[in-house]
């Protein structure tokens, strides 16, 4: 969640409750509640403004759908593909600097 951690959570929740007081942070929590559902409501409504939008305009949100997945899964198989071929390169590179100066040994 956020990158926070169950201690950070709490040492947070210690805060705010030192902060706040034990009687506001009960109507602090109602309040924040009531804005998230809200927001979660007005991203709702804007994602049916856009789905209704779209379908007017004789566009199909699910091949839409389909084609954005596509090609990440085609930008994702690609990126593994590069990464793959650096790797090799890298250990075959490593093996060649190791067979180069395997001989030579530290002289103290």
């Amino acid at each position: 969640m956020f990158g926070i951690g169950g201690g950070e959570l709490v040492f947070i929740m210690f805060i705010v409750l030192m902060l706040f007081g034990s009687d506001k942070v009960p109507e602090m929590a109602r309040t924040m509640g009531k804005a998230m559902a809200q927001l979660k409501n007005a991203t709702n409504d804007i994602k049916s403004e856009i789905q209704k939008g779209a379908e007017a305009n004789g566009l199909d949100t699910k091949s839409l759908s389909d084609m954005t997945g596509n090609i990440n899964s085609q930008i994702t198989k690609a990126k593994e593909d590069l990464m793959g071929d650096s790797v090799v390169q890298a250990n075959k590179i490593k093996e060649d600097i190791d067979d180069a100066i395997g001989p030579v040994k530290r002289s103290r």
